[in-house]
């Protein structure tokens, strides 16, 4: 009994004991947990913190960098078209006060407003160093410090707002008259400017590269334009694949419902490439023509035929002299760019009316003083030519007219 009664209290204790050890851990697990939810608890808080923190720093930040760059915006812009006309011929390829009242054409005519952040001349000097040095939206962005969405925007609204204004902007040619005493143009009564065709590379998708390829390889739209005598175009029309012939591209030009017009006894100076009918004019055919070919003595006309065709090369090249002022103005137009190809088009139809503007406002045109000639191997309306097709009756015109030129200089010879 003794034995038995030692052991059962042995037993107990021992129970008590562990029951009591039981609870201490329960105690301490119970701690540990709560522990462990107290410390994500603080972490969860902190992170909401910092977080916290971050976005209001970053937007301060922000806010300075925005406010930062106002001044240094400023500070280009006046740079770009206050400070000197060379520098604003340089960077935006015309003058101070030619490129102001630009702006206020843009902004009374074309509809162009002030923006919250960005004023209108800010808009048009944007497209200005686009078109005048072929620039990226990445380099523009960074030298007007902008975003690449602020240039793309602002590039859109201004070509917008310049082709609309297309009908202010393209000269009205005025026919030579009885008492015109240029050497040039006195001889072709009548005469509007010349006429003739260009090659402008431009960027298309792989599967059309084939129509827009040219005899030499490039990738090309065929742009044809009309110019009076001061060198500003008369119409441009653009388009045509490279590989279209210029003969092709006049008589579309001419079909048109809202086309070329050129008025009955009034006529266009036009290379070879053009047939010889009523309302362009073309040289005699196996005869020499280009300007490099005429000299005195023997190199001088021999007959009606020669004397004819010096003159009529000499007058022409006014058209090779505008589009050699017209791709030395803006670089956009010397190398493909990579906009799709509607609005290189547009781009440059855009090109051709600024350079009207340019040459209405800005007569000593300090491009053209480095400018050598380039010599270049729908229904009509009653009293507008409506189709280009060769005439015997247009052939005996020029015979006529050449003999009486050659006829008038043999006599003051």
């Amino acid at each position: 009994m003794g034995i038995f009664s030692c052991c059962s209290t042995f037993v107990a204790v021992t129970m008590a004991r562990l029951c009591r050890k039981k609870a201490e851990i329960v105690l301490v697990v119970e701690e540990i947990v709560f522990e462990i939810i107290f410390m994500l608890t603080m972490l969860l808080n902190r992170r909401r913190d910092r977080s916290r923190f971050r976005v209001a720093d970053v937007q301060r930040l922000v806010r300075y960098r925005m406010v930062d760059r106002i001044p240094q915006q400023l500070e280009h812009l006046n740079e770009l078209t206050q400070l000197s006309d060379v520098d604003c011929f340089n960077n935006l390829r015309m003058k101070r006060d030619t490129f102001n009242r630009f702006c206020y054409l843009l902004r009374h005519s074309g509809g162009l407003v002030d923006g919250r952040y960005v004023s209108v001349g800010e808009q048009v000097a944007i497209f200005l160093s686009v078109l005048s040095h072929h620039s990226k939206v990445r380099v523009v962005k960074f030298c007007f410090k902008r975003s690449s969405h602020t240039v793309h925007q602002h590039f859109h609204n201004i070509l917008r707002a310049v082709l609309n204004l297309h009908g202010s902007l393209l000269a009205s040619p005025t026919p030579v008259d009885d008492e015109c005493t240029h050497p040039r143009w006195k001889h072709f009564k009548g005469c509007l400017g010349a006429l003739d065709g260009t090659l402008i590379d431009v960027t298309v998708p792989e599967i059309d590269k084939a129509r827009y390829r040219t005899r030499k390889g490039t990738i090309s739209v065929n742009v044809l334009a009309a110019c009076d005598r001061s060198m500003r175009f008369v119409y441009m029309l653009t388009g045509w694949e490279g590989s279209a012939a210029d003969a092709r591209v006049l008589r579309d030009a001419v079909c048109r419902n809202d086309g070329f017009t050129v008025p009955h006894g009034t006529y266009y100076l036009c290379d070879n490439g053009y047939p010889n009918g009523e309302g362009f004019l073309t040289p005699y055919k196996m005869v020499r023509y280009h300007l490099q070919e005429w000299g005195i003595g023997p190199t001088a006309p021999q007959n009606y035929k020669e004397f004819f065709n010096m003159n009529h090369s000499k007058a022409r090249n006014v058209i090779e002299r505008t589009f050699g002022l017209f791709k030395k103005r803006w670089a956009i137009l010397r190398s493909p760019s990579f906009y799709p190809i509607n609005i290189q088009n547009k781009i440059i139809l855009a090109c051709a009316l600024i350079h009207n503007f340019i040459r209405n406002e800005s007569p000593d045109d300090p491009l053209e003083v480095n400018l050598h000639p380039a010599i270049e191997n729908p229904v009509g309306d009653d009293g507008f030519i409506d189709a280009v097709n060769p005439s015997q009756a247009w052939t005996n015109w020029r015979d006529n007219l050449a003999q009486e030129m050659f006829a008038n200089w043999s006599g003051a010879a």
